[in-house]
């Protein structure tokens, strides 16, 4: 063998060695590497520090804008001042329960049979209807359980029809709520209380031809030796998409007894929930800021504390799971297009390009918020979140078009 072949030889058994050390080189700390490469746009922390040191009205503000590609902060002002969230707060309370009951959850609701139909059309035996929590379904949806139990040939029920409910007592307002701020008439059927269910239930059976008796009615379990016959199901996307782009109340309070009754079934599901969205901002994005306060899962608190800093959080937790960030992309406001953010921001330069969550209280003063995603100049994606209190609504809207506008402007666009 010559000196060359020997040399050659030596040299790729080296780089193999030098290969298989994995020093450096785990997938993880590539990525890790690669994304701590990946610098910021100079000219958007520029933009930033511009905005933020503009005159503007009076009041409370804040605001902090985070680089998910490159995985650093851009720029913030007052970024980790606690302030109150409004209706920002049903971003945390979705994005924890996606990450709960997982992106393929589904509400169900069930009818169920035991015994035998005779000729005469009785049921020999006894119904059970089961309910979750299901926050869409309406009285007048019944009827599709009941048609199929007429189907059945069911003209009387000769047994007990039972109820079988995942809550009996109907939704309170939370001791903060101004009385005028939620409709209680607009929950679904499964959160105005266990009698109301009863009546709608009865109603609807009667009017599809089954006679049932007042005293035929019990509350109780459903148990094994009743067959089914008929589901409906709810995918857990249509709540999370009223409650983000259309804001809604009524849903974003049934994801917290949802998110309470999965912790702790036999608790409180508004005490349990409200536990879990605590425990969340600390356990799942290190939050331990003491002024951080959550009171419920929709926002119409006024003493509900967040911080920017903590609103991108909640959104980098949710772009980090694929499947959350399906549900961002899809169910959050447009800006100019749909939902919450049909009217505004409605120019060339920011509609269709801003995705956020809307947050509006105005008693006992002006409190307005914003927080979304949307894409850089450099094609980076953003989440930033601004907050304002003691403010004229008005002139929050101003700042937070101001941003987003600053947000998305070509790098080449000066203004």
């Amino acid at each position: 063998m010559t000196k060359r072949q020997l040399a050659i030889i030596t040299s790729v058994v080296m780089a193999f060695c030098v290969g298989c050390t994995g020093k450096g080189n785990t997938p993880e700390n590539e990525k890790t590497t690669r994304r701590n490469d990946i610098p910021i746009d100079t000219a958007l922390r520029s933009r930033l520090e511009d905005f933020g040191s503009k005159p503007r009205p009076e009041g409370k503000f804040a605001f902090h804008v985070y680089d998910i590609t490159a995985d650093k902060p851009v720029y913030g002002v007052n970024d980790s001042l606690a302030l109150p969230s409004a209706s920002c707060m049903k971003l945390l309370s979705g994005i924890a329960g996606l990450h709960l009951l997982g992106c393929d959850y589904h509400y169900w609701t069930a009818i169920f049979l035991r015994g035998n139909v005779a000729s005469d059309g009785t049921l020999k035996g006894d119904l059970a209807f089961k309910a979750g929590l299901d926050p869409q379904l309406l009285a007048p949806d019944l009827g599709e359980f009941a048609k199929v139990v007429r189907k059945k040939g069911v003209k009387r029920v000769g047994g007990k029809v039972y109820v079988d409910l995942t809550i009996n007592e109907p939704v309170k307002s939370e001791e903060h709520w101004y009385p005028w701020d939620l409709t209680f008439s607009k929950y679904g059927l499964f959160y105005k209380g266990s009698d109301k269910v009863a009546k709608a239930l009865k109603a609807s059976l009667r009017g599809n031809g089954i006679a049932v008796a007042d005293s035929q009615i019990v509350f109780k379990p459903t148990t094994r030796d009743f067959r089914c016959l008929y589901v409906s199901r709810r995918q857990i996307g249509e709540v999370i998409k009223r409650m983000w782009k259309n804001s809604s109340n009524t849903q974003a309070t049934a994801m917290l007894y949802t998110i309470g009754n999965k912790v702790n079934p036999k608790g409180n599901p508004v005490t349990s929930g409200v536990d879990y969205l605590r425990k969340f901002l600390v356990e799942k994005l290190a939050l331990t800021d003491s002024s951080l306060v959550v009171h419920d899962g929709c926002g119409l608190c006024t003493y509900n504390r967040l911080s920017p800093i903590a609103l991108t959080s909640v959104l980098r937790f949710g772009y980090e799971d694929p499947r959350i960030r399906k549900m961002l992309e899809q169910h959050l406001a447009v800006a100019g297009v749909d939902g919450t953010l049909a009217r505004e921001m409605t120019g060339g330069l920011t509609r269709g390009k801003i995705k956020a969550k809307t947050g509006t209280l105005s008693h006992p003063y002006g409190i307005s918020s914003l927080a979304g995603l949307c894409e850089g100049a450099n094609g980076h994606v953003l989440a930033f979140a601004i907050m304002d209190s003691e403010m004229s609504v008005l002139d929050a809207r101003v700042l937070q078009r101001r941003l987003c506008e600053a947000l998305v402007r070509p790098a080449k666009d000066k203004k």
